[in-house]
């Protein structure tokens, strides 16, 4: 307690900078590989795609972004171990940050679609056994953790498919493709409007201390999700296409449909991506400042707006400096993206990272993401994939864990060698 009476504010301002730090590498690297289909597919610039997920993110991550920053902050580490030497603790969870986030802004350098999740969850692993030992860290909720990270890219994947394969069947299989896409891509955009303002009205909205009744609550996502469906088909309809031309101008004509589609999934993808990753950052950061402020440890943080505002300056200003590189190798390596495919990917990540954030589950929307480009291209056959490309990205996933765990117990020791 000493250490932290004599050093407060360096203490604070260092958890400040470290979730900044952090946040900010969450934007170079896991916003990019959020809007790398966006992109890839050609339906955005990587301009408008920076707009386009700086104003989303912001919002993600403000208004439904702070379900998973216990499983982050307290869940992963026994907090009660630390009760005599809180400030090791905080030096823990500062250590954390500034190693996760060393290790994103090398691999967004280096154009490399790494797990934030990943980083910081083997950061702080590393500082827990640092500081106290192997059984200062829950195993359990590592085996819980690491069994999300194995199902994010099976989940993103598997969704892919069957919305690829969906849309094969009611709109490019058919007689007419370009009635038949006029039909039914409005529900598509229905259904990503429902999911994410559902999860926003039910969870997020509750950190601004706003609250829905049941009914009330899926009865506004069903009107803005029929909102945003009626807003496309607006759009599709000034897209004037001659239906009596030969079939191969009728296939490539739905491609053209679908992109006022992936103005609403961009937005959607990059909303999902700010509730679940900005918690990666603000929930180390919260529990740092939460022992600074009370001088004792709790199993809850209180995730504060201004640290979730703080969180999303972060992610955006890491997306506009850095996030070209790592948008670019999701977007165009793994397989050929066109819009119905990107699509499909940028929905079925939506979709899983949402159901994630809203349960509390702190999955990686990079596998989601990399899942759901492989079920597009598996839907074409294994020969579709670039595997070459998938293994330097699996690889690049398997060492994620070990080096934030290595960085994290490296700068817990220099900062507790410093300020002790």
């Amino acid at each position: 307690m000493e250490i932290i009476d004599q050093h407060q504010t360096l203490l604070y301002v260092l958890a400040l900078a470290g979730g900044l730090y952090m946040t900010w590498g969450i934007g170079a690297n896991g916003i990019a590989s959020a809007m790398g289909t966006s992109v890839g597919s050609g339906v955005i610039t990587i301009r408008q795609a920076v707009v386009l997920a700086a104003i989303m993110e912001f919002c993600g991550a403000y208004l439904a972004g702070g379900e998973v920053a216990d499983t982050i902050s307290t869940g992963i580490i026994d907090g009660r171990l630390f009760e005599p030497v809180p400030h090791l603790l905080v030096l823990g969870m500062i250590g954390a940050l500034l190693a996760a986030g060393i290790w994103l802004m090398v691999a967004s350098m280096r154009g490399w679609p790494v797990a934030a999740t990943h980083a910081i969850v083997g950061a702080v692993c590393g500082v827990g056994v640092a500081a106290l030992g192997v059984h200062a860290v829950h195993w359990e909720m590592m085996s819980e953790i690491v069994a999300t990270w194995l199902l994010s890219p099976i989940l993103g994947g598997t969704v892919a498919l069957l919305l690829t394969m969906s849309i094969r069947k009611l709109i490019f299989n058919t007689v007419n493709p370009i009635a038949r896409a006029r039909k039914w891509a409005p529900m598509y955009v229905f259904l990503v409007g429902w999911m994410v303002s559902q999860v926003t009205i039910s969870q997020g909205l509750k950190h601004l201390n706003i609250h829905f009744h049941v009914f009330s609550a899926q009865l506004l996502a069903i009107v803005i999700g029929v909102v945003l469906a009626l807003a496309a088909r607006l759009m599709m309809s000034r897209i004037q296409l001659d239906e009596r031309v030969d079939r191969t101008f009728q296939l490539a004509s739905v491609e053209r449909l679908f992109i006022p589609q992936m103005v609403f999934t961009g937005a959607a993808m990059a909303y999902a991506h700010g509730s679940n990753e900005v918690a990666n950052g603000i929930g180390p950061m919260a529990a740092a400042i939460q022992i600074l402020v009370s001088r004792e440890i709790s199993a809850d943080s209180p995730i504060t707006p201004f640290l979730l505002l703080l969180g999303s300056v972060g992610m955006v200003a890491g997306l506009a400096t850095y996030g070209y590189k790592v948008m670019a190798t999701l977007g165009h390596k793994i397989t050929e993206l066109t819009p119905t495919r990107a699509y499909c990917a940028t929905v079925a990540t939506a979709f899983v990272t949402v159901a994630a954030s809203g349960l509390g589950l702190p999955v990686s929307s990079t596998h989601i993401a990399v899942g759901a480009v492989m079920g597009v291209g598996i839907a074409r056959g294994i020969g579709a994939l670039d595997l070459r490309v998938i293994g330097g990205i699996i690889v690049s996933w398997l060492i994620t864990v070990p080096v934030g765990a290595l960085l994290g117990a490296i700068i817990f020791h220099l900062l507790n060698t410093v300020l002790a």
